[in-house]
């Protein structure tokens, strides 16, 4: 039976309904009354309610993590509109995957509050030094760890940082209040709790600890040596693909009986791979399928190289084709042999294994996902962002491509594929809308670019030394003339064409 042809009106999802929902939606076998907080998790979209919200579920399922359950948090105030609409279903959401066998539906429950949004974050910080809480996990995305885009290093200088140094009681910025917790559970004797991030940054913890323990420093320098002491700032790798919500969702939700009204698409893949360092104790996760282990690193460049660049080289040029969604991409000729040369040329040379899995074993099931028709996952979401995940996500592979050997032609023509989608106006006419924190510098140099393309990758804020570089300079200028003289197809065709540096 087609799971979309409910006939029954949707339940309105609430604790209270869940008795009333389907028969085919999983729902949650625990109540509200049995469950503990644990964790806080601060950026609570999509990504953590289909991933870390759902393995915590996963294991409340079995009667286990009870004590673990989630309060959200937020600091942004776009964040309010989502903690209302969660708070008027009880913080429930639904998860529908999206299985190209076709779609099901299923109810977590392991989130039971999301505190206010508020200047200051008074209630956040007082809620992270209950010492109930032993893990604040974050969802803040690439570019929000207030880096240096030079050298990577914490970005003491940033006005958000100062302020918080200046006003550490009442803090702007995620980590400010982190800060602001921990200095008060110091005072009362408590332990640190684990802080974790879930973003797609190469060393995570290593760069959440430089953050929170440089933000400590800079108003309190014995708490910084407390919190580096004491803390624990487990190195992670997140993955499964999660779009955005949109209204096609909320029906496909309706059609399965429920009526949610910020529902979570994703795909039928996850995976969540954990430093084992935890100071103040954590949930068995391992028994719900994630890796715990002490190498996180080679999964991180395995997955941040091939599925997060891979990625890249899709959506830029998907846009400026006016390729609507990854999964078409992939059906595109043209697109998918770009992205299988340069992966299988040179992004895959740079990967080494991980156990279990070789890096042609990843790229084949990255390929499989990417290709599931049934994800809806639009080239603008994967392309948004491009200043913080060109540099994450395909810099490195260049980096050690132009360092072992001959030029990386097709990473070259990936930049100006980014370069070129910057300018703002896809081949067929229409506008690419803003789509970067960073957009109107971008496309400013995008456009003068098209007469000296060299001015692309001079921002040495993002490309640095690699920019400097004459084999690359000479393919990207060339690609990017290539591309605004003849179009996109026209460039990929000539990349398709050359002999692997490896003949």
């Amino acid at each position: 039976m087609d799971p979309l042809a409910n006939a029954n009106p949707p339940v309105r999802l609430r604790r209270d309904s869940l008795a009333d929902m389907p028969a085919t939606v999983r729902t949650p076998n625990y109540l509200p009354t049995d469950l503990k907080p644990g964790i806080v998790h601060i950026g609570l979209g999509n990504f953590h309610r289909a991933h870390q919200a759902w393995y915590i579920h996963q294991l409340m399922q079995q009667g286990q993590a009870l004590d673990w359950a989630i309060i959200g948090a937020g600091v942004r105030s776009y964040d309010a509109e989502m903690r209302e609409r969660l708070l008027a279903q009880d913080c429930l959401t639904t998860l529908i995957e999206l299985d190209p066998k076709g779609i099901s539906a299923e109810i977590v429950g392991a989130m039971i509050d999301y505190l206010p949004i508020e200047e200051g974050n008074a209630t956040l910080i007082r809620q992270m030094a209950d010492p109930s809480i032993r893990i604040v996990s974050l969802t803040v995305t690439e570019g929000g760890y207030f880096l240096d885009a030079n050298t990577g290093a914490f970005n003491a200088d940033h006005e958000d940082i100062r302020y918080d140094a200046a006003h550490p009681d009442q803090p702007r910025t995620a980590f400010g209040a982190i800060v602001a917790a921990l200095r008060q559970r110091k005072k009362e004797g408590l332990k640190p709790f684990t802080t974790l991030s879930c973003d797609n940054l190469q060393g995570n913890g290593v760069i959440l600890r430089n953050c929170i323990v440089g933000l400590a420093r800079m108003s309190d320098p014995n708490l910084a040596t407390w919190i580096d002491q004491y803390g624990a700032f487990p190195n992670s790798m997140v993955d499964c693909i999660v779009p955005a919500t949109t209204e096609q969702v909320v029906s496909q939700c309706h059609g399965l009986g429920i009526d949610d009204r910020v529902p979570v698409s994703h795909e039928n893949f996850r995976q969540w791979v954990i430093e084992d360092n935890f100071c103040a104790g954590r949930p068995p996760l391992e028994q719900v399928g994630v890796i715990l282990t002490h190498d996180v690193h080679s999964y991180e460049t395995m997955k941040l190289r091939i599925l997060n660049g891979g990625h890249q080289l899709l959506a830029n040029v998907g846009e400026i084709l006016n390729v609507p969604t990854i999964s078409r991409c992939m059906q595109d000729s043209d697109i998918l042999a770009f992205f299988a040369k340069v992966q299988a040329e040179e992004i895959l040379p740079h990967v080494a294994a991980v156990p279990g899995a070789k890096p042609s074993e990843y790229l084949d099931l990255v390929e499989k996902r990417f290709a599931n028709t049934a994800i809806h996952d639009t080239t603008r979401r994967v392309a948004f962002d491009g200043s913080s995940r060109h540099p994450g996500f395909l810099l490195p592979s260049l980096r050690d491509a132009v360092a072992s050997g001959p030029a990386p032609s097709g990473l070259a023509l990936a930049e100006a594929f980014w370069c070129r989608m910057c300018a703002g106006r896809r081949e067929d006419g229409s506008e690419i809308a803003p789509n970067d924190p960073h957009w109107d510098a971008l496309q400013h140099i995008a456009l003068a670019s098209r007469d000296d393309p060299k001015l692309w990758i001079e921002q040495d804020q993002y490309y640095g030394e690699i920019g400097r570089d004459t084999r690359f300079g000479q393919d990207f200028s060339f690609w990017l003339t290539k591309i605004w003289r003849h179009g996109s197809r026209a460039a990929i065709a000539d990349y398709v064409a050359q002999t692997s540096t490896s003949e």
